[in-house]
C-alpha cells in the first residue's frame, strides 16, 4: 500500500479536517520518519495542527499522482503553509490485515457510522437491516476502516452502541443487541471501543476467535420484539404528532452532528431508516388534495385550508435545514438507506407514508446518494468506496488561533492538476475549545481516536514497557510498566487532586482488541506532588493475550486539564507450548523511590496474580520502560527467556541510532544463571556498557544471545543518554 509522509515534528494539538470522503490505507506509525523519538522525554511545545485529507476525482474515480505542490489552502481568505503531506491509498498492494492494527492517525481513517433509526422504521425492517450492515462491513470495507454502530429513537435520541473501532467482532456483537438494555450487560469499557456482553440469548459479544457471520434465529425474534416499544410513528399518527417527531429528530441530528465533528477525518453515516412523510415539508403531493384546496382558494375558503398541509411546514424546513449544515460542517456525509424495501409480503405491517423524498434531500444535501431496492449494500456502494480509497492529507499550523470553539471556514484548491479534477473538501474546521466545556462523550470519542490511531502523540510525555510471561492455559501474562512525566501531568492543575485516566488496549494483527483495562486515579497532590515533580507516576498494569502479534495502545490524560500522551508498542507473544528459544526485552532494573507507584486494581473476577515476574536473586525489581544511561558507564541489566540452550552462554550488544545506523558494539558481560524449569523462564544478570561517545539523545540496544552454534535469539529496547549533569529524565 502506497504511503508517503512529512509530518510536523512535536507533538501537536491536533484538529481533524477533513475534506474530500474518507480515507486511508497503511499509512507509517505517527512520526515516521522523524528524528523525535517516540517515548522521548524531552521538552517539547504544544503545537496546532489542522489536518485536512482531500480526495480528488475526475470522472468519477480517484486522481492519484498529486504532490502537495498541486494544492492550495486557504485559511478564511489568508493562504496557508503546508507542514505536512501524506498521500494513502487504499487499493496499493500491501498487507490489508497489517493494516487494521497499524498506528495510523485516525484522521486518516475511513469512519463509517451505522446509525440505525428505530422510531421511523418497522422493527421488522430493523432486524433485516443488520443483515445488509454485517454484509458491507465484512464484504466491502476494508480492514483499517473504522466503524461505529449508534441507534436512534424518540425516547432516548442518539445512542451510541460502539465506538469507532477496526474490530469487526465488536461490530458483530454490536448489530446482535443494537445497544437495547434487554439484550445486553452493562458495557464495562469506558471508551466504548468494546462492545457491551451480550446475554445468553444474544451470544458472546467478541470472546470467540471467530467472526460469527449469522443471525440466530432466536435473537432476531426477541429484538423484532423489543423494537416494537421504540416503533412509535405510524401512519395513524396526526400531523401535530409527526412534526412535534421530526422536530425531536432535527434537534438530536444536529447535536449528533456536533459531536461527531470531534471525530478526526470525514464520516460516512450510513443512516438506515424508512423516513417520514415528505409533505411535512413540502405539503401534501396528493394531486387530488392539492387540487382540492386550489379550488378552495379560487373561492375565497380560505379559512378552510391548512397552510401547513398545502405549502409544508416552513419552521420544519429551516429545522432541517440547520441540521444538514451541522452534518456538512462536521464533514459528515449521509448515506441513506431506504430500508422499507428489505421488508417484503406479509412482513410489510401497517402501510408508512413514502419516506424516500426526504432520505434523498438528506443523502443530496451532504453529498451522499440514496440506496434503494439493494440486495447487496455493499455492492450498492461499491462506487463510493471506491471514490474514496485515494486521500491526500494536508497539515497546517493556524495563527493567532484562539480555543474558543469558533467555526473557520477552509478552501482547498488544486494546480495544475488535469482538466475535469475536482477537490472534495469540508467548508471549514472548528477551533479547540476549552476542555471544561466539552461535552462528556466528545472528550471519550477524543480519547477513542487516539488510541485507535496509535503513534506517538500528545504532551503529556510518557515510556512504555511490555513483556511477555508464561503462565498456566493458553494466554500470556503481559505486564504493561508505563512510565508518566509529572510535570507535564500536573500542569494546569488547580486545587489538591489530580485526576488521571489510564487506557491499555491489545490489538492484534487484524485489528481486534483481544484484552484491555482502564483505570481512573485521584492523586492527593499534598502527599505525591514530590515524587510526581522528581520524576513522576510509573503505573504496573496487565494484559492476557494468546500467542500473537500485537500494538498496544497506551493513554494517559488529566481528567482535569485534558491534557494527555499516547504511546504504541509492539509486543510478540511467543507459543511458550513449543519448544522454541524465547528472549524478552533486556530489562533494566531501578533504584526504588524514584517514582511514584501505582498498581492496577483488580479485575472483574480475579482474585488473584500471577507470581510478581521482575525477579532477579530471588529479588523483586521495577524496571525501566526508558532506561536512562550514561555514555561508558556499565548499568545492570537482566535478561529473561525461555527455552534456552543449557550450558555457557555468549551474549552481544548492538547500539543502533534512531535512523537505523548501526553505532557499534557496547561491552555486554553475562553473569549469574537461574534456571527456571520446565515452566519459568531462565534468568541472566549481566552488565552493559554503552560506548564512549555517545550523544545524548535516544537509541536502540538490540542484544543476541548465542550458545557457540549460532544465534539463540534476539531482542531489543529503547533507551537513551543524558546530557552531562542530568540524571534520568522523567
Amino acid at each position: 500500500m502506497k504511503s508517503t509522509s512529512q509530518r510536523p515534528s512535536r507533538w501537536p494539538l491536533k484538529i481533524g479536517v477533513a475534506a474530500a470522503g474518507l480515507a486511508l490505507a497503511i499509512a507509517p506509525p505517527r512520526g515516521q520518519g522523524q528524528k523525535t523519538p517516540e517515548q522521548s522525554f524531552a521538552e517539547s511545545t504544544e503545537v496546532t495542527v489542522v489536518e485536512v485529507p482531500v480526495q480528488v476525482v475526475r470522472d468519477g474515480e480517484p486522481l492519484r499522482g498529486l504532490t502537495a505542490n498541486d494544492f492550495e489552502v486557504y485559511d478564511g481568505r489568508k493562504r496557508v503553509t503546508l507542514t505536512g503531506f501524506e498521500v494513502l491509498d487504499l487499493a496499493s498492494p500491501g498487507n490489508a490485515a497489517a493494516a487494521a492494527s497499524a498506528p495510523v492517525p485516525s484522521a486518516l481513517r475511513r469512519h463509517f457510522l451505522l446509525l440505525f433509526d428505530l422510531s421511523f422504521s418497522e422493527p421488522k425492517s430493523i432486524v433485516k437491516a443488520r443483515q445488509a450492515a454485517r454484509g458491507l462491513v465484512l464484504k466491502s470495507l476494508h480492514p483499517s476502516d473504522l466503524v461505529a454502530v449508534a441507534t436512534y429513537s424518540l425516547a432516548n435520541g442518539p445512542q451510541l452502541v460502539l465506538g469507532f473501532t477496526p474490530d469487526r467482532r465488536q461490530v458483530e456483537a454490536a448489530l446482535n443487541t443494537l445497544g437495547l438494555p434487554q439484550l445486553i450487560d452493562r458495557n464495562v469499557d469506558p471508551l466504548r471501543l468494546v462492545a457491551a456482553e451480550a446475554k445468553s440469548a444474544a451470544g458472546s459479544a467478541g470472546g470467540s476467535d471467530k467472526l460469527d457471520t449469522g443471525i440466530k434465529a432466536d435473537v432476531a425474534q426477541e429484538l423484532a420484539e423489543l423494537l416494537r416499544g421504540y416503533s412509535k410513528v405510524s401512519d395513524r399518527a396526526n400531523r401535530q404528532v409527526m412534526e412535534g417527531a421530526v422536530k425531536g429528530l432535527t434537534r438530536s441530528f444536529a447535536d449528533l452532528a456536533r459531536l461527531m465533528s470531534s471525530v478526526q477525518g470525514r464520516k460516512q453515516v450510513v443512516y438506515l431508516s424508512e423516513g417520514f412523510d415528505s409533505a411535512l415539508l413540502q405539503g401534501t403531493t396528493s394531486v387530488e388534495e392539492q387540487a382540492k384546496m386550489a379550488d378552495q382558494a379560487s373561492h375565497g375558503q380560505f379559512d378552510q385550508i391548512e397552510s401547513d398541509a398545502r405549502f409544508g411546514n416552513t419552521k420544519l424546513t429551516s429545522q432541517m435545514d440547520r441540521m444538514l449544515e451541522e452534518f456538512r460542517r462536521a464533514d459528515c456525509i449521509i448515506q441513506a438507506v431506504d430500508i422499507g424495501g428489505l421488508r417484503a409480503g406479509a412482513e410489510q405491517g401497517a402501510a408508512r407514508p413514502a419516506g424516500a423524498d426526504v432520505l434523498l434531500e438528506m443523502a443530496h444535501d451532504t453529498g451522499g446518494e440514496l440506496f434503494e431496492r439493494f440486495n447487496d449494500l455493499g455492492e450498492a456502494m461499491g462506487k463510493m468506496l471506491q471514490r474514496t480509497s485515494v486521500t491526500y492529507v494536508l497539515s497546517f499550523h493556524p495563527e493567532e488561533l484562539k480555543r474558543d470553539g469558533s467555526y473557520h471556514k477552509l478552501r482547498v484548491e488544486l494546480k495544475n492538476a488535469p482538466r475535469g479534477a475536482k477537490a472534495i473538501a469540508r467548508p471549514g474546521y472548528y477551533a479547540p475549545k476549552p476542555y471544561g466545556k466539552t461535552p462528556a462523550l466528545e472528550k471519550l470519542l477524543f480519547a477513542a481516536d487516539e488510541v485507535v490511531g496509535g503513534g506517538a502523540a500528545g504532551s503529556i510525555h510518557m515510556g512504555v514497557l511490555a513483556a511477555p510471561f508464561r503462565v498456566s492455559g493458553d494466554r500470556a501474562y503481559v505486564p504493561v510498566v508505563v512510565e508518566v512525566n509529572g510535570s507535564a501531568l500536573m500542569n494546569g492543575v488547580q486545587g489538591t487532586t489530580l485526576p488521571t485516566e489510564i487506557y491499555v488496549y491489545a490489538m492484534d494483527s487484524g485489528g481486534a482488541i483481544r484484552d484491555f483495562f482502564t483505570q481512573n486515579l485521584g492523586l492527593d497532590l499534598g502527599k505525591v506532588a514530590p515524587a510526581l515533580r522528581q520524576s513522576g507516576l510509573k503505573f504496573f498494569g496487565h494484559v492476557d493475550l494468546p500467542a500473537g502479534q500485537y500494538s498496544l495502545r497506551v493513554l494517559v490524560r488529566n481528567s482535569a486539564t485534558g491534557s494527555y500522551g499516547v504511546r504504541s508498542v509492539s509486543v510478540a507473544v511467543p507459543a511458550f507450548g513449543q519448544p522454541l528459544p524465547v528472549l524478552l526485552p533486556p530489562l533494566f532494573p531501578e533504584a526504588p523511590g524514584k517514582w511514584l507507584m501505582v498498581r492496577e486494581a483488580p479485575r472483574g473476577e480475579q482474585k488473584s496474580s500471577p507470581p510478581y515476574p521482575f525477579m532477579a536473586r530471588d529479588k523483586p525489581y521495577i524496571p525501566a520502560s526508558m532506561p536512562s544511561l550514561a555514555s561508558g558507564v556499565a548499568a545492570a541489566v537482566s535478561l529473561v527467556g525461555y527455552h534456552l540452550p543449557a550450558g555457557a552462554l555468549k551474549a552481544e550488544a548492538r547500539v543502533m541510532a534512531m535512523d537505523g545506523r548501526d553505532l557499534g558494539t557496547g561491552e555486554l558481560k553475562v553473569g549469574e544463571r537461574e534456571e527456571g524449569g520446565s515452566n519459568g523462564p531462565d534468568r541472566l544478570t549481566a552488565t552493559f556498557r554503552p560506548p564512549q561517545g555517545l550523544a545524548p539523545g535516544q537509541y536502540k540496544l538490540v542484544v543476541t544471545l548465542t550458545d557457540g552454534q549460532g544465534a539463540v535469539q534476539k531482542s531489543d529496547i529503547l533507551f537513551e543518554v543524558a546530557a552531562a549533569g542530568q540524571g534520568a529524565k522523567g
